[in-house]
C-alpha cells in the first residue's frame, strides 16, 4: 500500500516531506487538505492530528505528523533506496547530519518563518506585511547565515561533502524567500549562494517546486 501524505503542494512543511519522499524514490499519494475552508480543523482531521496542521503521513497503521519526524521516518524506513540522507554507516557523519538538522530547526527556521509568513501569508488573510517584522528577522537571519558561510567555505554541504537531510530541510522556506527582495541575504554570501544553487537544482526538489505557488 502506498503511503498517504495529507497536505497541499504550496505548504512549506508538506513540501519538506514530499522532497524527502522523492529523494528516497518512495511512491506516495498526496491527499489534498483544504486549508482555506478549514478542513484541517474539522473533527475528522483532528482525530488524526489534534494540532490541526499539515502534513500528516499514513503508513498502514501508523499515523505520523510533524514534517521533520516524517522525513526522518521515511529516511530510516527506506534507508537502502534512493539517496542516503542520514549517513548512518559513519557515526561521525551521522552526528554532523543530526547537528545541522537541529541548527535548521532551532536557528534557521525561527527567523526565516516570520519573513515568509509576512510576505506570503499575511496578504492571504487580508493583512498587510509588517515590514518591521521582516527587517528584524532578515537581520537575524543574516547573522545565522554568517555561520553558514563560514561552514560552507570548508565543505560543499552543511554536514560535509555530501547532500543530507540537513540540507533538504532548508529547501522549502528558502525557495520562497529567494522570490523576494530578501534574497540578497543569500546572494550576498558566495558560499551560501553556491550551496543554495546546488541543492535547489536537485531533481527531487524541482519536481516539488512546480506546485509551490501561492494563489
Amino acid at each position: 500500500m502506498a503511503l498517504k501524505l495529507y497536505g497541499i503542494p504550496m505548504s512549506t512543511c508538506t513540501t519538506r516531506a514530499m522532497i524527502c519522499l522523492h529523494e528516497k524514490e518512495v511512491e506516495f499519494e498526496l491527499v489534498p487538505v483544504d486549508l482555506y475552508t478549514g478542513e484541517h480543523k474539522q473533527p475528522s482531521y483532528l482525530s488524526k492530528n489534534p494540532f490541526g496542521q499539515v502534513p500528516l503521513l499514513e503508513d498502514d497503521d501508523l499515523t505520523l505528523f510533524e514534517s521533520r519526524a516524517i522525513t526522518r521516518y521515511v529516511s530510516e524506513k527506506y534507508e537502502k533506496t534512493g539517496n542516503d540522507l542520514l549517513r548512518k554507516e559513519n557515526i561521525k557523519e551521522a552526528a554532523l547530519v543530526n547537528q545541522w538538522i537541529e541548527i535548521e530547526s532551532q536557528h534557521y527556521n525561527p527567523v526565516i518563518l516570520p519573513i515568509i509568513y509576512e510576505i506570503f501569508v499575511s496578504p492571504i488573510t487580508g493583512q498587510s506585511p509588517d515590514q518591521t517584522v521582516i527587517d528584524a528577522n532578515v537581520k537575524k537571519l543574516g547573522k545565522v547565515l554568517d555561520i553558514y558561510e563560514d561552514r560552507l567555505s570548508n565543505s560543499k554541504y552543511l554536514a560535509g561533502d555530501f547532500y543530507s537531510l540537513a540540507d533538504l530541510h532548508h529547501l522549502s522556506y528558502t525557495y520562497y524567500m529567494m522570490k523576494t527582495e530578501c534574497a540578497s541575504v543569500i546572494n550576498s554570501r558566495p558560499h551560501v549562494k553556491a550551496w543554495w544553487e546546488d541543492i535547489s537544482s536537485r531533481p527531487a526538489f524541482i519536481k516539488v517546486a512546480e506546485g509551490m505557488t501561492f494563489n
